[in-house]
């Protein structure tokens, strides 16, 4: 019983003390954080830091999302109950079940093999999860289209090809740049596939998605 209050109270302070004072007010999101149990998709390792305002490394040069960022991406998203969505870099799952709690299904391609049979196990809730293993780096076109695209890791530059992959009124969202400066970013496809709406969120800095396209290097 001790431990379960100190869980609900850290809990409590991450949402109030990390989460609200980087601007995630959406109710329904908030509400999401406060329902879904985040320390069940921590590492054991890492089970102290579960509410930590960090990023948790999971592996494979991969790190779960710091909670103030994972409520930014909610909140930019604007998921609706009949959404469905794709995520590129199943990671740690967490931000997979808490997209899968408000839309209506979830495709989550993850790189490497032995994350995404850690989240089929700490997924067994979401029935509404595709997991899927490859390479999403350059979108996942083949079981679009799709209303959301999450980008879980950065890009050097914006991502065309899943962009193609969005439904008209469908949300992209990416981190988009290169160290130190990086922007999240969320893109909205308008009437057609040319018409892309293009929006500055924050700034910060994630690990870049492993084959992720880069810019050419002018040769001198």
């Amino acid at each position: 019983m001790h431990t379960d209050i100190q869980t609900e109270t850290a809990r409590f302070n991450m949402i109030e003390q990390q989460i609200r004072p980087w601007d995630v007010l959406d109710p329904v999101v908030l509400a999401l954080l406060q329902r879904i149990p985040r320390e069940d998709f921590v590492p054991a390792q890492y089970a102290g830091l579960a509410f930590a305002d960090i990023e948790i490394p999971l592996g494979y040069g991969q790190t779960m999302l710091s909670p103030k960022v994972e409520g930014r991406i909610l909140q930019g998203l604007q998921i609706k109950a009949d959404d469905r969505v794709l995520e590129i870099g199943t990671g740690s799952a967490y931000l997979t079940a808490l997209l899968a709690s408000a839309a209506r299904e979830v495709v989550s391609v993850e790189l490497h093999a032995a994350l995404s049979q850690q989240a089929a196990k700490r997924l067994q809730a979401y029935p509404n999860v595709q997991l899927r293993v490859g390479d999403a780096s350059q979108g996942w076109n083949a079981e679009g289209p799709y209303d959301v695209i999450v980008y879980t890791g950065s890009l050097a530059l914006p991502p065309t090809q899943a962009l193609a992959s969005l439904k008209p009124g469908g949300r992209l969202f990416a981190v988009i740049g290169e160290v130190p400066v990086m922007h999240a970013t969320l893109f909205r496809r308008l009437s057609d596939a040319t018409d892309i709406k293009r929006e500055v969120l924050f700034e910060t800095c994630l690990p870049m998605l492993a084959h992720a396209p880069q810019p050419e290097k002018f040769q001198f």
